[in-house]
């Protein structure tokens, strides 16, 4: 029989993760009252100790701000993508206009 993987939401996330950083809850501690693993545990309180410093994390960010500064990261990177695309397709249309006049 295979087990289902449990998933939480991430304000349980980052409230388990307070306990630890601002409660002064040990690791064991909260992972055992919560029920959940403490290595899942330590990685989202290193990444909300993290973000709390200022470093936007790879996956999915935990404080409002880190979230607002990753949605702006990924549009900034599609209006450079987007714009990039508009250079070519314009240098192109400019090349094929040019052979037609001569």
């Amino acid at each position: 029989m295979t087990r289902k993987r449990r998933t939480f939401s991430s304000e349980f996330k980052k409230e388990a993760a307070c306990l630890v950083l601002d409660q002064g809850y040990s690791i064991a501690q909260a992972s055992t009252s919560l029920g959940v693993g403490e290595s899942a545990l330590r990685r989202r309180v290193k990444q909300l100790d993290q973000e709390r410093q200022g470093i936007t994390p790879k996956g999915k960010a935990m404080t409002p701000e880190q979230q607002r500064i990753q949605e702006l990261e990924e549009r900034c990177r599609r209006l450079e993508m987007e714009k990039s695309i508009l250079k070519k397709a314009t240098a192109l249309l400019m090349s094929d206009d040019w052979k037609r006049t001569r």
